[in-house]
């Protein structure tokens, strides 16, 4: 038997890398405190000859929203997939419908028309079951500001139902990310812009969900954190997770992302490979694309 370095997936055979992640395998069990995989991360037994296949993880189709019946449509058939492994960013200027597809797909806005599945499940049929496989860390940040840092993250595990031991176990592995300290132990009232934006991104990632989505997720973050926020999208994405997450932020965009899909005035209207792009042309400047595509319009 081996096992993956990285995320801990065990095999049965003499596999030499991981097929989830492209890690060296051993025949030692890793002892996962230096990749925060042994608690956070799923391990499942790949039997010998199987080799895991991507699944699609979110399928919008035809997504279309309006907030009222006389207003103009804020988002007008938007469909994108996101597969296990992949980190998919949306770009677009302020008001494109970027929040407003997040809101969406997370179950907060109904929508006039189209479909969104969440690991198979109908966000409008299956809600729940829907839900229970994504995080989701808004782009105004709300946090119960009444509780501690620490009840509140003990609030969003008994909610996803998260065992008490596994929970201890996470919540370390987090904190060697975010690095709240003493202070989640203080009143979320207390805290600073950046210190709320990490709090809500602990509760949000507590359960280990499938799909984590994030709007504008950088904003407030100090440098040392925002390194190692990016660091740990790589991770968990490689330990077959998928992220959604929205920004203005074009370097990190193209340092983080698989794929970008790019809205305009609610529209979709591109779905880009910065993987492909990178590796054909790795002097693309995505600044100049954004903004050539925007005096276009």
């Amino acid at each position: 038997m081996t096992y993956c370095e990285h995320c801990g997936v065990s095999f049965s055979d003499d596999t030499e890398k991981c097929p989830y992640c492209g890690s060296a395998t051993s025949s030692i069990p890793p002892t996962y405190m230096n990749t925060m995989s042994q608690y956070f991360y799923n391990s499942p037994m790949v039997p010998a000859g199987e080799r895991p296949k991507r699944k699609e993880v979110v399928s919008v189709k035809g997504l279309y929203k309006k907030y009222s019946k006389k207003a103009n449509w804020a988002v007008t058939n938007v469909s994108f997939s996101c597969y296990e492994g992949e980190i998919v960013g949306l770009l677009g200027h302020n008001g494109a419908g970027k929040s407003t597809t997040l809101k969406c797909l997370e179950g907060m806005l109904p929508y006039e028309r189209g479909v969104i599945k969440i690991c198979g499940q109908d966000i409008r049929k299956q809600p729940l079951a829907a839900k229970a496989n994504m995080g989701f860390v808004t782009d105004n940040h709300a946090v119960f500001i009444k509780m501690t840092g620490m009840q509140y993250i003990n609030f969003m595990a008994d909610v996803y139902k998260v065992p008490t031991e596994l929970r201890a176990h996470r919540l370390n592995a987090l904190e060697k990310v975010f690095q709240l300290g003493s202070a989640i132990n203080n009143l979320v009232s207390s805290y600073s812009h950046g210190m709320r934006q990490k709090v809500c991104m602990m509760g949000s990632l507590i359960h280990h969900p499938k799909l984590w989505i994030l709007d504008e997720p950088m904003t407030g973050l100090d440098p040392r954190t925002m390194h190692a926020v990016q660091e740990f999208m790589h991770k968990y994405a490689a330990a077959g997770n998928s992220i959604i997450f929205s920004s203005h932020a074009l370097n990190t965009v193209a340092k983080l992302c698989d794929r970008v899909v790019l809205i305009r005035k609610g529209q979709q209207i591109n779905d880009l490979n910065v993987k492909q792009i990178m590796a054909t042309n790795p002097y693309f400047d995505f600044e100049e694309y954004f903004l050539r595509n925007e005096r276009q319009s």
